[in-house]
């Protein structure tokens, strides 16, 4: 019974976390090559040596390339969120908070690859469940950011906020894809603040 003991791993001993600690770099040097390059052409080689591991631990960790690509895009998303929360909170009044989270969330550098992310889950039905999960935590967290501006200000909305939380996202991904498409046009042109229902107690309809 020993020496079998011995030979099993064991949950969450050296081995696992070793495994989480290389699942991470890989993860890390993804987001790294994707935000710099021009396009998603970034080889599974480069994201290997960057990180300081063999290629075949990239498959071995997230299966493809395209799904290190979901994984990493998704990644970049909720980093560059903290910086909207952060506008967020900064803001003075409802009208301020919808019009600077708009004009955040269409400048983040992460929204292109996203918009991408979201083709290859399309163009991949094996790949739908893991961009089904990432987008759910994107709107669970909105959901939670929002429920607490919303009690710290006193402020309200007209929806539910999970109907809140993705209609913006959603309007979001479209203008960017409308951007990358080449749609003649600006961000300006959308009005994503108007996506956004949050007001005051006290407004009209309140």
């Amino acid at each position: 019974m020993t020496a079998e003991r011995k030979g099993k791993r064991q949950p969450g001993g050296p081995s696992q976390a070793r495994g989480h600690s290389t699942r991470g770099r890989i993860l890390d040097s993804a987001v790294k090559l994707y935000l710099a390059s021009s396009s998603a052409e970034v080889s599974v080689a480069a994201i290997a040596a960057d990180a300081g591991v063999f290629p075949n631990q990239v498959t071995y960790y997230f299966g493809s390339k395209d799904s290190l690509f979901i994984h990493a895009a998704f990644l970049a998303l909720l980093h560059d969120a903290k910086r909207v929360e952060s506008i967020g909170r900064s803001a003075g009044s409802p009208e301020s908070f919808r019009r600077n989270m708009a004009r955040t969330a269409l400048m983040l550098p992460s929204m292109p690859l996203v918009v991408r992310a979201l083709a290859v889950g399309t163009s991949r039905p094996a790949l739908a469940a893991v961009v089904d999960q990432h987008l759910n935590l994107l709107f669970r967290q909105s959901g939670r950011y929002l429920a607490r501006i919303l009690n710290h200000r006193d402020w309200e909305v007209e929806r539910p906020l999970h109907v809140e939380t993705r209609t913006f996202w959603s309007a979001a991904f479209g203008a960017t894809l409308l951007s990358q498409a080449g749609v003649t046009g600006s961000g300006s042109d959308v009005d994503l603040a108007g996506t956004l229902t949050v007001r005051g107690r006290s407004e009209p309809g309140s």
